[in-house]
């Protein structure tokens, strides 16, 4: 089949953060407006959709900054302490022992198998990771949950989040150097936001000399009504997603050499 890299988002595409990260991120805003506002999962899909929330501790102080403005306070006029909200985001996540997690990540369910990985390293794949999580949670999930050894992984540590494309070139480059691989090989990118489509776009910006596939999928939370993956599906196309799948692992071997032929 035709050579090609496959690299993976991981919040959303290899693990369902929907009662994880999301519910830390509301628990943040609800705390630190007082118990006045709590943001629904709309809420945080429509700030997502703008393409530059992938951090989710940001993400949880613009949704803060806008409830007081939306209550005619001015952002000018306080100042939220970043730290703090860190701090409490990361003892509903991760929970309150640094060492032995017990936070919301503890229970959250896999959208991808092992075999998954070994099916596209039998095809001649390479594949690796780019994410926005910390080195720490992105390992918990590779490492701890689904058995990984080393794999190629970017995390929040190594590069500007996304959409800056620092991070996914960075990945290319690990594989390209690990398999000996000409830097010609077509580059999908297999994301579940508008900031992964957009990581996408600005790498080909970068190097327009490759081909560079944005792969969308829609994450669980999402699936509950036609009309919401419906909406989703079109806003993931609308930045710049090639195709949009329900599961992961519907890009397969097959579907892979389909996307890169066209």
């Amino acid at each position: 089949m035709t050579s090609a890299i496959v690299i993976f988002d991981i919040d959303g595409v290899i693990r369902d953060v929907g009662n994880s990260y999301r519910r830390a991120l509301a628990d943040t805003v609800e705390q630190f407006t007082h118990h006045a506002y709590r943001p629904t999962e709309v809420d945080i899909d429509e700030l997502k959709s703008e393409g530059i929330w992938n951090n989710d501790w940001e993400a949880s102080q613009e949704l803060i900054y806008r409830y007081f403005e939306t209550q005619g306070t001015r952002r000018s006029d306080f100042k939220l302490n970043y730290q703090e909200i860190v701090a409490f985001f990361q003892s509903r996540y991760r929970g309150l022992d640094p060492e032995n997690w017990t936070g919301y990540i503890c229970d959250e369910p896999l959208l991808l198998e092992p075999y998954y990985l070994e099916q596209l390293s039998k095809a001649g794949i390479p594949w690796g990771f780019f994410s926005g999580a910390t080195r720490a949670s992105a390992n918990y999930v590779l490492s701890k949950r689904l058995g990984l050894r080393s794999p190629v992984l970017i995390a929040m540590e190594d590069a500007p989040g996304k959409p800056d494309p620092t991070g996914l070139l960075a990945a290319v480059e690990q594989l390209e150097q690990q398999f000996n691989l000409e830097k010609t090989a077509p580059i999908l990118y297999v994301g579940d936001t508008v900031g992964d489509m957009y990581a996408v776009e600005r790498a080909r910006s970068h190097d327009p000399s490759r081909m560079w596939l944005g792969v969308g999928v829609l994450p669980p939370h999402v699936q509950v009504t036609a009309q919401r993956r419906q909406a989703y599906s079109a806003t993931l196309k609308a930045a710049g997603a090639i195709v949009v799948l329900d599961n992961v692992q519907d890009l397969t071997p097959a579907q892979i050499e389909q996307l890169v032929v066209i």
